[in-house]
């Protein structure tokens, strides 16, 4: 069932966590590895936007020995390994896909979506925890990510604007509310100004199908970048950041710009 390539990490983990292997791996839970998982789930997308075949291959790497080293843990409980795993996989991708593997039909991208939340939906039906129609959407995810997936589920359900020309009202209404709240001096009418300031703009993001997550990791990526540029700069001619006049740093703010120096996008 196993390749001998995967076969080979699972031997090596099941040393590792062998009566003699390391002391470090065989003290480890399942919840001690969460964020080494979540730091290695991120270090791939890191390397996808830095478009390195090499990286991008060496951290999907980490990242499957993190799976590996889970199903040696649950493994060792008897309660499911490896193989449970990607039997469990294989057997839900059929199911969700009826329109290749089943006699449903799906033309296009939105119907295979819609088709695979009905499906999703009552696959959960016969379990014991009741849950409303936006739970399961991971807390632990940034919270970017979580609104721009809580926004999708609810927009499917038909809670939507009709189009984008409604969402910019609504932003603009959410922006008029914050810089309200800002003159007033209101902390926590600050703080919830904003929050539906950036949950608003999330959605401008997904009616123009642009994912607010990676929108900002990218815009991110081309601060960092182009503040280096201004610190090479200084640095090149004897000069630190804290001597530096704010307009002097814009003025080479605005070389790095029109020198086309952007982040790992």
């Amino acid at each position: 069932m196993k390749k001998p390539e995967i076969e080979k990490l699972v031997t090596l983990m099941e040393r590792l966590r062998a009566p003699d292997g390391c002391p470090w791996d065989r003290e480890q839970t399942l919840d001690s590895l969460v964020p080494f998982i979540i730091e290695e789930a991120y270090e791939v997308v890191s390397a996808i936007d830095a478009k390195d075949p090499v990286e991008i291959k060496e951290e999907l790497g980490d990242l499957l020995f993190q799976i590996i080293f889970c199903t040696r843990i649950t493994g060792e409980a008897k309660a499911f390994d490896l193989a449970d795993v990607i039997d469990a996989s294989y057997e839900k991708m059929v199911r969700r896909h009826p329109h290749v593997f089943g006699d449903s039909k799906a033309g296009t991208s939105e119907e295979v979506l819609k088709r695979w939340a009905e499906i999703k939906k009552d696959e959960k039906k016969d379990r014991k925890k009741k849950e409303g129609y936006l739970e399961g959407i991971p807390e632990v995810l940034p919270a970017l990510l979580r609104a721009h997936k809580v926004s999708q589920k609810a927009a499917r359900a038909g809670f939507d604007w009709k189009d984008i020309s409604e969402v910019m009202d609504k932003l603009a209404e959410e922006t008029e509310e914050f810089r309200k709240a800002v003159e007033e001096k209101d902390t926590a009418g600050m703080e919830e100004e904003l929050g539906d300031l950036l949950f608003t703009m999330v959605n401008v993001g997904r009616f123009l199908e642009v994912n607010p997550e990676d929108a900002l990791r990218k815009t991110i990526g081309k601060f960092i970048t182009r503040f280096h540029h201004i610190e090479k700069s200084l640095n090149e001619k004897g000069a630190d950041l804290s001597s530096t006049p704010m307009e002097e740093m814009e003025r080479l703010w605005q070389e790095a710009k029109g020198m086309g120096v952007k982040g790992r996008e």
